[in-house]
């Protein structure tokens, strides 16, 4: 019954945010168009911080509950998950078209950093001095981000599709309340998705690495489909990119300013993989800059081997 009572609290979680982020998408789109703002930029910044937000949210809790595992395996396997599943789903629905900066800047600076995490834990931990590494880091991808946001628009780079016809009032509202009502899903969903994982025995790792990943990855998947759907590549694209620069940066660099996050030696296959996955989006993207559907069934099967890698 117990199992039940999970199983229902998961489903309701998964519909709250499902319906969350179609309202977040849609907010995020309109109001990129009002203000000129171009596809990309939107995905790297808002819709990116913001459905990374749960995952800042269990890390950091993580942390100081002294979960470390969790921690690290809720950062690496999401972002495993978002580039292999979620841009692997994507792509496989509709070809996504990839920008230059995000070819050329964007995803080797997030092959950069993915590296640099599985060099910072080969001693064992993420230090206090790691996390002010990570911290400046963040900082300075903002500042860049800032940068970008004035050339995309002078270059007339495009913008988010579908402006619609609600006042800007209520636009932001709808951004509010979609983030909100995604956030709020996606804490219920990893709540009740922990709990049938503890239930079956499940080490802290593979419960990270997976089950929480999948969980607080939920609001980048519905996401970014939503926005593939909708046209919106830029979105689909910027907001993984952004979400994966900023779960490393951010997420980690907090979470080690608050307490020194042990890394188990078993996450150095699992770094390696996250490395290897935003190294393979770029081979993908080089030639024709964009994601076709064969590359998506390619990232889908990949996340296929690696789970069976770690049962």
């Amino acid at each position: 019954m117990e199992i039940l009572l999970c199983t229902l609290v998961l489903t309701a979680g998964i519909v709250l945010l499902v319906k969350g982020a179609d309202w977040f998408v849609s907010g995020a789109s309109e109001l990129a168009a009002r203000l000129g703002v171009t596809q990309l930029v939107i995905g790297l910044t808002v819709v990116a911080m913001g459905t990374s937000m749960p995952e800042a949210a269990v890390s950091i809790s993580a942390v100081i509950k002294g979960n470390a595992d969790i921690t690290i395996g809720n950062v690496v396997g999401s972002n495993i998950l978002n580039i292999l599943i979620i841009l692997g789903l994507s792509a496989a629905i509709t070809p996504l078209a990839v920008g230059k900066s995000t070819i050329k800047y964007e995803l080797p600076f997030l092959t950069a950093v993915s590296m640099l995490l599985l060099i910072q834990g080969l001693d064992g931990s993420i230090s206090l001095a790691d996390g002010i590494v990570w911290l400046l880091f963040f900082g300075l991808y903002l500042a860049y981000l800032a940068v970008s946001t004035k050339k995309s628009n002078a270059k007339n780079e495009p913008e988010c599709k579908h402006p619609g016809n609600r006042k800007l009032r209520q636009t932001i509202l709808l951004c509010i309340l979609g983030l909100a009502t995604t956030v709020t899903g996606s804490s219920i969903a990893v709540d009740a998705a922990c709990e049938l994982a503890s239930r079956l025995g499940m080490s802290e790792r593979f419960i990270g690495l997976t089950i929480v990943a999948l969980g607080t990855s939920l609001p980048e998947l519905v996401t970014s489909v939503t926005a593939a759907k909708m046209g919106n590549s830029g979105i689909a694209i910027g907001n993984i990119v952004g979400s994966n620069i900023f779960n490393i940066l951010f997420v980690v660099g907090l979470s080690a300013l608050l307490h020194p996050v042990v890394f188990a030696p078993e996450f150095r296959f699992d770094c390696a993989v996250s490395a290897a996955a935003s190294l393979l989006l770029i081979v993908f993207c080089l030639k024709d800059k964009k994601l076709k559907r064969r590359h998506g069934i390619w990232m889908l099967a990949g996340y296929t081997a690696y789970f069976a890698a770690i049962l």
